[in-house]
């Protein structure tokens, strides 16, 4: 899987670009949108919980738990437990945020799953815990047989990369669904906070894509320490 690219270059683009998408999330929803509430008379606040969650703790630590692999010169078995760590608090995080949505819509009347960007939501939701559970048993407790791990391997990367997909692809497509409410509502079309969701939604995007460009690159260490060594 690894290139001639170095990984080192691509990690460091993602991680800044997971900090601006972070902020830029959160001054939507903070700034813009009022803030972030549990319980509130305001509904939006128990909404504002949902973006901030999904892109934060899901997208960028999904994300980072992908690249870790690549991203750190550490040992093969040290690397597998932050990778394991990383999602799992990227699948809690993402549960919750599921959560606030349906609380939100649930609180104000709102019907639940209408949307296609609900739909993918849960099917990605359940990718990822499917994924995490696999990875968990066969690499790492109780683990499976070398041959098991080996033939796992590649299936378990790729179908990680197209659940990651799915992930980024829909959080944009929540981004702009969020979007069009809001304006069908009365927000300036081309007034600052949407052109700040549109530029939130391309950040994602090419955190995404930096993401993959990590993976795809050589690690700074040798094979057995590689995301392809995983075992």
């Amino acid at each position: 899987m690894a290139t001639g690219l170095k990984a080192l270059p691509f990690s460091f683009g993602a991680h800044f670009l997971a900090v601006v998408a972070a902020i830029m999330v959160l001054v939507w929803s903070i700034h813009f949108r009022g803030g972030l509430a549990w319980e509130a008379d305001n509904k939006n606040l128990i909404f504002n919980i949902h973006p901030v969650l999904m892109l934060i703790g899901f997208i960028i630590l999904g994300g980072e738990a992908i690249m870790s692999y690549k991203s750190f010169p550490l040992k093969k078995q040290v690397k597998k437990v932050i990778h394991l760590i990383l999602h799992a608090i990227a699948l809690v995080l993402g549960i919750v945020g599921i959560c606030a949505a349906f609380k939100n819509h649930n609180e104000s009347n709102i019907p639940n799953l209408y949307s296609l960007h609900s739909w993918v939501g849960i099917g990605v939701i359940v990718l990822y815990g499917i994924q995490w559970i696999y990875g968990f048993v066969v690499f790492f407790y109780p683990g499976g047989s070398a041959e098991v791990r080996r033939d796992s391997l590649p299936w378990h990367v790729l179908f990680g990369m197209f659940v990651y997909v799915m992930a980024v692809g829909n959080a944009c497509l929540g981004l702009l669904e969020k979007l069009t409410f809001l304006e069908v509502n009365g927000l300036a079309k081309y007034g600052s906070e949407a052109f700040l969701v549109n530029f939130t939604a391309i950040a994602t995007v090419l955190y995404g894509v930096f993401v993959f460009l990590t993976i795809l690159s050589q690690a700074p260490t040798e094979d057995d320490y590689s995301y392809s060594a995983i075992s």
